[in-house]
Parts: structure tokens; sequence; C-alpha cells
């Protein structure tokens, strides 16, 4: 048949039909498969052209076009991981027999392997992310979408999530006695900032911009992609943060933390597991920046600054601040670490509850 050409014992198609050129391999060296697969491409381009039938495509394809696509996305790799997963279970199957059914397999075998909601959420919503494309995005040659309509993916109810663990002051000091130098100074810098683990593992000395004022000194701004929300963070320095920056000054060219020479890909390492295990207490990374957010709302800082010290997302310009709105972060960021008037937590536990869940809080007079 016209149209193929044979290439290192393998028949490929280069032929224009209709303006359309196809270009592609057929995958087979026997001559009557091929002219059985072109009859194929043929009457599914005579079929889109004519009577605007998608042609099939399945989750392989879009999960190729996916990651291609959103190369620049932070999750990217996180993205890869899960997609590699579930292409064992759904690769093979065209994108509109893709719905919750057909993912069952997929959330019990995930279940029985004690993996958490969470984990599994995530999945689902690369999927839907990725279906919802396919549906409203995603155009061929013929000017169709790759999917007529998108399935509607439920997010699973996550009832094992793990409640936010606080540290009270006895608590931090048992943990960071536990800790090993490097990781403890990289706690201490976590519960007076706010910082995430891969914003303090990737905190760079370039990031540093010196202030007009002699009390504040200076900050760091991390970019916008190096954050979760995307955004520009400021990271204000209250007293103790200061001396730890100051400690780790001279020590790398380009990394503010790092151990033996190099710099960590994350905290949540040996050390840190055998350090909360020797404590006794069941405590992540990422419950210092809720401690520091607790420590803040609990001496009485509002939720303007609260949110501009802990990087959350919101509508005002995070990176742009006056003399006295800066001075004003700084000297509530110093609140949570005045020896004499430390905001002071009460929490209340069930007896069942006491190693894992924060009942309620309330402030106490020091």
């Amino acid at each position: 048949m016209p149209g193929l050409v044979k290439r290192n014992d393998t028949w490929h198609i280069n032929k224009v039909v209709d303006r359309i050129r196809i270009c592609e391999s057929t995958g087979t060296n026997r001559l009557e498969e091929a002219e059985r697969y072109l009859t194929r491409r043929l009457e599914t381009i005579r079929q889109a052209k004519v009577y605007g039938v998608r042609p099939k495509r399945i989750f392989r394809e879009a999960a190729t076009k996916f990651l291609l696509e959103h190369q620049h996305k932070r999750s990217i790799r996180s993205d890869a991981d899960r997609l590699k997963m579930l292409d064992s279970y759904i690769g093979h199957l065209a994108l509109e027999s893709i719905h919750m059914g057909a993912l069952q397999p997929y959330i019990e075998t995930r279940r029985k392997e004690g993996v958490k909601t969470r984990t599994i959420n995530h999945g689902l919503q690369v999927i839907r992310h990725l279906l919802n494309l396919a549906a409203g995005e995603w155009m061929d040659e013929y000017g169709l979408t790759w999917l007529a309509t998108a399935p509607k993916i439920k997010l699973l109810p996550d009832h094992d999530a793990r409640k936010p663990y606080p540290l009270d002051w006895e608590e931090q000091d048992r943990l960071f006695a536990a800790l090993p130098p490097h990781l403890c100074e990289m706690a201490l810098f976590a519960v007076n900032t706010g910082c995430r683990d891969g914003e303090i593992c990737n905190l760079r000395w370039e990031w540093e911009v010196a202030t007009h004022s002699a009390e504040i000194g200076s900050v760091f701004i991390i970019p916008g992609d190096r954050v979760k929300n995307g955004n520009d963070r400021l990271v204000v320095l209250n007293r103790i943060a200061r001396a730890v920056i100051e400690r780790q000054r001279g020590k790398h060219s380009e990394f503010v933390f790092i151990y033996q020479g190099k710099p960590m890909r994350r905290m949540l390492s040996n050390g840190w597991r055998k350090a909360r295990k020797l404590a006794g207490l069941d405590v992540r990374v990422h419950d210092l920046k809720h401690t520091f957010g607790r420590r803040l709302r609990s001496a009485g800082v509002s939720f303007e600054d609260r949110q501009d010290l802990l990087g959350h997302k919101s509508t005002r310009i995070t990176t742009h601040y006056s003399s006295v709105e800066l001075l004003n972060l700084w000297q509530a960021g110093n609140q949570v670490c005045n020896e004499e008037h430390k905001p002071k937590l009460t929490m209340l536990r069930t007896a069942a509850q006491l190693s894992h869940a924060k009942i309620a809080q309330e402030v106490l007079p020091t």
C-alpha cells in the first residue's frame, strides 16, 4: 500500500490524508500486518472527519502527554510515581472506560498494603486532573477533545488522617535533646519560623536580603518555585532563628543547613525517627510548623500576621512591606521566644488520645 516504508526491519507509515500527516511505526516487520494497521488508521481518520467519532486513546497515552506537558510542576516526580503505579491497573484501558469502578482494584490493593487514604487520594486527584484535561483542553488534529466528558472521580473519606501535634515546651526540650546537632539546629529554626522541611533543607544564602533595620538585620525570601503554594515566601527571623543562622554562617558557600558538608534532602531521617522514639513522641517534622502557628495565636498575634509569618497564601503581596510592617512582623515573631513571657498552652486529651490528637488548647496566664 502507498505510504508504507520499511526502516530497520520495521514497517512505518509516512502518508498525508486530508492534509493530516501520519508518521508512526506499525510495530511489525510483516507487510500484511502493516497494511491492516494502516487500513485501520485510515478508517479512524474517516470516522473522525465524517462522523465526529473520537479515536480510541488509552490511559497510557494520556499519562505520557500529561507528564510531558507538566515537567515544570513542582510535584511532577510524585505525579509520575503515581501514574506509573496506576499504569499496571488501567494503563491499557480506553479513557472512556475509566471510572470509579475501574479504579477499585487499585484502591483495594493500596489499602491492603497499609497505604494512607491521603496517599491514595493523591493518585485519584492526578487521574481526575488528567481526565478533565482530556475532556476540556486536549484537542486532536480533527478538532475533537480526547474525551467527550470527564467521569466523576470521587476522593475517599480521609478517616485515617493524622491530626496536627503542636509541641508544648517540655516536649520540645525532650525532642531537641535527643536530636543530632545538625537536626536540632534545623528543628529550632523550623519552630521559630514556621518553615517547611523542604524550605529549610533548600535554604540558600543567596536568598538572604538585608533590611534597613539594625534590629531586624536580614530576612530570607524563598522563590515561589521552591514554595508549596507557588508564592515567594518571606522568612522573618526572630531572635532565636537569627542565632541559628549566625551559627551556620561560613559552613557552606551555597546552602544554610548542611550535614557532613552536603545539603540534606529532608529532615525526616533515621536521626529524626530515633530521636522521637527516644523522646516518646509521635511527632512529624511538619508539626514544628503547627507548633509555631499555635504559639503565635496563643501570644495574641493577629490572623493576618500569622498568615505572613507562616507563609500561607493570601491576597497580600507578601514580599512588599514597609519598614513599620516588617518591624511589626519581627516583633510578633519574637513573642514566641521571650523566656519570661512564653505563651503557655494546655493540651486537653482523652486517655486514648493522650499521645496523638489535640482536643483543645487555651491560653493560660504566665
